[in-house]
Parts: structure tokens; C-alpha cells; sequence
């Protein structure tokens, strides 16, 4: 295999490899750097006896990413406040024609299930990242970790039976999300009424600022304490406040912009046509890729 065949092999299987490493890590920055890296120890490996590239890439990025993973995890427990995943444009574009293949890939992006696999051991969540959301055979997964079919067999139903115990089960029509986040924007800014009306009662507001910029340093619970803390702070900033509707982590977004500048992201989870969990990025490291977006006045835009 020549070094340009190399490369052009590697670049044919990079969607999937980064998918896979910012579903183990949460971070872009992260998943990167593991991509990088595996594509140095591709690039310097001998390659003839390498039969299915996919297959081998796979297993080195996954290897790398419970690595970095456990370094992370480390550093987590010791972050300001609650932790999320950085937000990320998606558009699974030509990668996933298929309409069901397209919501097993949102669903296994969005901000709650990247949230409850937190929770799980670096092997649980590999073996969940693989079979879940991209739909690995059980052997290549066990090659991948080095593991007996049956252990990853048990890891992949214990990973299964955690995250199906505590994520939301929300709705799942993008129309309806999106209609949705953009009545809650507007009720945020100016009908408390309303804003209530479109929370559960059991309604949770999740800040990220990583002790950098303002946000709750615990999670608000209630739907009285998340709408009246959310109309508080629409209407401090009001006037400089402009947004632009996106598609975020498989499902509707909003960017917000103060005083011309990228300020925060905004993720909801719906279900049963009702706002369940707000959540709300202001570190500005987990924004820095939002900044070359050009901002759009008065919120237009396409996902």
C-alpha cells in the first residue's frame, strides 16, 4: 500500500472514527487528537498484512480513546460545576442515507445519552459507542478490546440496560423539536405564562461554565425555579441578545449571541410535547468552533 493509498484509506474512514471517538470523549478537541494520533501510528505501521482497513482503525481509535478517556475522567471530577459534552454540528449527510440509520445516529449524539454514558466504565461505553450507535458485530468489537465474545456480549447489555434506565425518552419528531425550541426562545423573552406552560413539571436547567463565564453551579430543579431563572436572564440581556437556530447533537439548537459575540448554547430534551432538561453551555473553550459561524440576526437560519 502506497503512502497516498494510506492516506486516501484513512481519510475514507475518518467520519467514522471521529464519531466514534467524540462519543467516548464528549469533546471535539479530544477526539481529534485521538484521530491524529491514530492516524500517525496508521501512517508508521505496516500495513500488508492489513486485510479489512476499517476494521484495524477501528480497534486503534477505540484503544486510544479509553486511554484518553481515563485520563479525562480524572480531570472531570475536579471541573466547576455540572460537566457537558461540547455541542456539535451534525449533518449525518451521505454517510447515512437511510432514515432510521440517521435517528440511531442522532440519538446516540445527543447531549442526554452522551450524558448518561458518563456513568459507564470506558469499556462499557466503547462497547456501547460500537454496537449502538454504529452497529458492529459482536466479534469485531471483541477483537477491538481484546475480550472474549461473551464478555462483550455481557458489557454491551449491562451498557444497554444503564442508558435505556435513564434517558429520557424524547420526541423524536424534528419538526415538533424544532417548533417547540422556537416557542420556548420566544416565551423566554417575553410570556412567563407561557414559558411554564411549555416545561414539565419536574423541569431540570444543567449550566456548563466550568468556573469560566456565569451559569448555575448546581443543577435547578422545577419548572417554576427553570422558567423563572430562564425569564430572568432573557430579559437582563435582552437587548443585546440574537440567536441562530441550528441543528446541534441530532436535534434543534439554539446559538446565542451577546452583543455580537457567540455567549452560550441552549439544548433541550422533549418528551410527551413538554421541555424536560435545559441545558446550557458557557465555557468558552466548548465554544470556540462556534465563533467562525456567521451570526444571523433575528434568528433565521437553516439547520
Amino acid at each position: 500500500m502506497t503512502a497516498d493509498t494510506a492516506t486516501d484509506v484513512f481519510e475514507s474512514h475518518r467520519p467514522v472514527l471521529t464519531g466514534v471517538a467524540y462519543r467516548m470523549l464528549g469533546r471535539i478537541a479530544d477526539a481529534e487528537d485521538v484521530v491524529q494520533e491514530a492516524w500517525l501510528r496508521w501512517s508508521s505501521a505496516p500495513r500488508e498484512d492489513v486485510r479489512e482497513p476499517r476494521a484495524f482503525l477501528v480497534r486503534i481509535i477505540t484503544r486510544l480513546a479509553i486511554d484518553r478517556l481515563r485520563q479525562v475522567q480524572s480531570r472531570r471530577e475536579s471541573y466547576v460545576g455540572p460537566w457537558l459534552p461540547e455541542p456539535v454540528v451534525t449533518d449525518f449527510g451521505p454517510s447515512a442515507p437511510d432514515t432510521a440509520e440517521q435517528a440511531v445516529l442522532a440519538d446516540s449524539v445527543s447531549v442526554a445519552v452522551l450524558v448518561v454514558l458518563e456513568s459507564l466504565s470506558p469499556l462499557e461505553r466503547a462497547v456501547f459507542v460500537l454496537r449502538e450507535a454504529f452497529g458492529f458485530p459482536y466479534a469485531e468489537i471483541a477483537t477491538a478490546l481484546d475480550r472474549t465474545e461473551a464478555a462483550v456480549r455481557q458489557l454491551a447489555g449491562r451498557a444497554r440496560r444503564h442508558v435505556e434506565e435513564r434517558k429520557p425518552r424524547y420526541d423524536v419528531d424534528p419538526a415538533h423539536r424544532r417548533d417547540l425550541t422556537e416557542r420556548f426562545l420566544a416565551a423566554a423573552g417575553g410570556d412567563i405564562e407561557e414559558l411554564l406552560a411549555l416545561l414539565a413539571p419536574d423541569a431540570r436547567l444543567v449550566g456548563d461554565s466550568g468556573g469560566k463565564s456565569r451559569a448555575p453551579l448546581r443543577i435547578i430543579e422545577s419548572a417554576d425555579k427553570v422558567g423563572r431563572f430562564l425569564f430572568a436572564v432573557a430579559h437582563e440581556q435582552v437587548e443585546d441578545l440574537d440567536f441562530r437556530l441550528l441543528e446541534l447533537n441530532g436535534g434543534p439548537g439554539l446559538l446565542l449571541f451577546l452583543g455580537g459575540k457567540v455567549d452560550s448554547v441552549v439544548q433541550l430534551d422533549i418528551e410527551d410535547g413538554l421541555i424536560r432538561c435545559v441545558y446550557i453551555v458557557r465555557n468558552p473553550d466548548k465554544l470556540a468552533r462556534f465563533t467562525d459561524l456567521p451570526e444571523k440576526s433575528g434568528g433565521a437560519a437553516s439547520a
